[in-house]
C-alpha cells in the first residue's frame, strides 16, 4: 500500500503563510544585522574604521532580500512586502482573501527577525548608545534624512512613494514572462541587485524603507525592548505612518506605469508568422 502524501493534507495557505513569514525574516536578519554592524562599530561616525559603511548596508539589504525569495518563493511566490502583495492583488489577480493574512506574516517575520538582532546585539548596542535613543534607532526603522539630514515627514513621504514605485516597476518587468525575465533561477538575484541601487540612488531621504513590514515589525520589536521613542523621528514628530502609507501608494504607481507603459504593448506569445503552427 502507497503511503499518502501529507503534502496535499496541509493547508496550502499555511505553507504560504509560513514561506512569507520566513521568507520576511530571512530579509530582516540580514539588513537590520547589518545596520546594527556598522552602528556598533562606529563607521558611521569614525572612517575608516568600524564594521562597515553605507555599501556595505546596501548590499546586505539586496542580499537579504535576494536569500528571502530563494527561501518562499516556491511556495508563497515570495512577495516578502505588503506593498507588492497589494500590487499583485490590484494588477495581477493575486486574490484579495489574501493580502490581509500574507501581510501579518510578512510583518510577524520582520518583527521576529528583528528581535533576533536586537537580543545578538544587545551589548554592542548599549555599548554604542546606553539611553537607545535616536542614535541607534535607525538599526530597527527608517528616520527622515536618517537622523541626520534635515528631511521633514512629508519630504520622506514623497521620498518612499517614488522609491517603492521604482522598486515596483522594475519587479513587475523582471517577473513578467511575456517581457525579458532572467533565466536559470536568476530572478531573486536581480531583484536584489534592484534593492542595492534603490539603496545606493535613494537611500539618504528616508532610509530606503520601501516595505511596510519591514519598518514596522523591527519598530515595535525595538518599542518593546527599550526604544521608547521609536514611533517619532527625530524631531518629535509621529512618523512610524510614514513608511506604510509611502510604499502602498508607491508600489501602486510603479505598478500602474508599468501596466501603462510596458505590458500592454508586449506581444502575446503565438505562432511565427509563416510557420504552421505545430499540431496540439
Amino acid at each position: 500500500m502507497t503511503a499518502p502524501n501529507r503534502n496535499h493534507a496541509r493547508p496550502a495557505l499555511l505553507g504560504e503563510l509560513c514561506a512569507e513569514f520566513a521568507g520576511t525574516m530571512v530579509l530582516i536578519l540580514f539588513g537590520c544585522g547589518v545596520v546594527a554592524q556598522v552602528v556598533a562599530g562606529g563607521a558611521l561616525t569614525k572612517p575608516p574604521g568600524g564594521l562597515g559603511a553605507h555599501d556595505s548596508i546596501a548590499w546586505a539589504w539586496g542580499l537579504g532580500v535576494t536569500f528571502g525569495v530563494y527561501v518562499s518563493a516556491r511556495l508563497s511566490g515570495a512577495h516578502i512586502n505588503p506593498a507588492v502583495t497589494l500590487a499583485l492583488a490590484t494588477f495581477r489577480d493575486f486574490p484579495w482573501r489574501k493580502v490581509l493574512p500574507y501581510t501579518v506574516a510578512q510583518t510577524l517575520g520582520a518583527f521576529i527577525g528583528a528581535l533576533l538582532v536586537r537580543w545578538n546585539y544587545t551589548e554592542a548596542l548599549a555599548h554604542a548608545d546606553p539611553g537607545h535613543t535616536v542614535k541607534t534607532q535607525f538599526v530597527f526603522s527608517t528616520l527622515p534624512g536618517n537622523g541626520v539630514l534635515p528631511v521633514s515627514e512629508w519630504g520622506a513621504l514623497r521620498d518612499q512613494i517614488i522609491g517603492t514605485a521604482i522598486l515596483m516597476l522594475l519587479i513587475f518587468a523582471v517577473t513578467d514572462v511575456l517581457n525579458d525575465p532572467p533565466k536559470a533561477n536568476l530572478g531573486p538575484f536581480i531583484i536584489g541587485l534592484i534593492v542595492v541601487a534603490i539603496g545606493m540612488a535613494w537611500g539618504g531621504d528616508a532610509g530606503y524603507a520601501i516595505n511596510p513590514a519591514r519598518d514596522f515589525g523591527p519598530r515595535l520589536a525595538s518599542f518593546l525592548t527599550g526604544y521608547h521613542g521609536a514611533w517619532r523621528d527625530q524631531y518629535g514628530n509621529f512618523y512610524f505612518w510614514v513608511p506604510i502609507v509611502g510604499p502602498l501608494v508607491g508600489g501602486l504607481v510603479g505598478a500602474a506605469l508599468y501596466k501603462v507603459l510596458i505590458s500592454r504593448y508586449l506581444p502575446v506569445p503565438g505562432p511565427e508568422v509563416g510557420r504552421v503552427p505545430p499540431p496540439e
